[in-house]
């Protein structure tokens, strides 16, 4: 769902839709339609943004298979779905045999990859970005000297392989790496050390609001130490809509800018949360992007 901010950028509120247990094209199709019609049945008419979780098996498939990527953007436009953005954060760390290692594992790099050459083919044929999250980069108590070089390489893969991605088909992908307790990205201060020699035009952080709100003591400051650091929060995440997310989304959707532009719905009962959290955005000002918009 495209909303206008009042600054006149475009903000995308998408729901979460979990494929984690397809591991082939025609099951994830089969999923797909089952949480399309639980959508609908909340918000009936219109264009709709969905956020794609897909596992490992399932993205390596669509990403090798063009006719699969084919039928499956064919499904969404026949569904009134759009996507700008991917998940690579699995639904909880560590789960599943297919789930990928770290950021010191190349498994990480494949999957990561894997979902931006798919995304490229899904986006709404105006678009000419879209977005993709994924963990933040690893468990701080594991991340050694060893895999913190290994971590450094991969990234830079990552961003070697989105920036060729961009000039062979001229749509960019950027990724947002999500900070969390234990994880080496966990406070502001950390999200920043730790990122602070990657590919800003590419690579950013993703922020889980649930969480922004629960551990960081101070989360406006906390959001500024990271832009005025150069990085970008390139997608904010509302896993819990009890959580208090408001004021931090106020802060990153201030009336004279945007500092975010996709803002995905990622819940267990994300098509029930979507049109509350649609409330709550027009209350801030956002608008469908067809309307007039002016700050509240």
């Amino acid at each position: 769902m495209r909303l206008r901010h009042p600054s006149g950028r475009i903000v995308h509120l998408s729901c979460g839709i979990s494929l984690d247990h397809a591991e082939s094209p025609s099951a994830g199709l089969e999923l797909l339609d089952a949480a399309a019609s639980e959508l609908r049945s909340h918000i009936a008419t219109g264009l709709l943004g969905v956020a794609l979780r897909l596992p490992p098996p399932l993205a390596a498939a669509l990403a090798d298979g063009g006719r699969a990527r084919t039928r499956l953007r064919a499904e969404l436009d026949a569904k009134g779905l759009e996507v700008v953005t991917l998940s690579g954060v699995p639904d909880a760390e560590g789960g599943g045999e297919n789930t990928p290692g770290d950021w010191s594992e190349s498994s990480r790099v494949r999957h990561t990859l894997d979902l931006a050459r798919i995304l490229v083919d899904l986006l709404p044929f105006e678009e000419v970005r879209g977005a993709i999250s994924t963990i933040g980069l690893g468990r701080a108590d594991d991340w050694d000297e060893e895999r913190q070089k290994a971590g450094a390489r991969h990234l830079s893969r990552l961003s070697g392989g989105l920036a060729d991605l961009a000039w062979r088909v001229g749509r960019a992908v950027r990724c947002g790496f999500q900070p969390g307790p234990g994880g080496v990205l966990d406070s502001p201060e950390q999200t920043v050390a730790a990122l602070t020699r990657v590919d800003k035009d590419r690579l950013g952080v993703c922020l889980d609001l649930a969480s922004v709100v629960r551990d960081w003591s101070d989360p406006a400051a906390g959001i500024d130490r990271i832009t005025d650091a150069g990085l970008s929060v390139i997608t904010a995440r509302i896993t819990d809509p009890a959580a208090g997310w408001q004021p931090v989304l106020r802060h990153l959707l201030a009336a004279d800018t945007a500092r975010t532009e996709y803002v995905d719905v990622d819940t267990a009962h994300s098509a029930a949360d979507l049109p509350y959290v649609l409330e709550e955005l027009t209350a801030l000002g956002l608008v469908p992007e067809q309307q007039p918009c002016t700050a509240p």
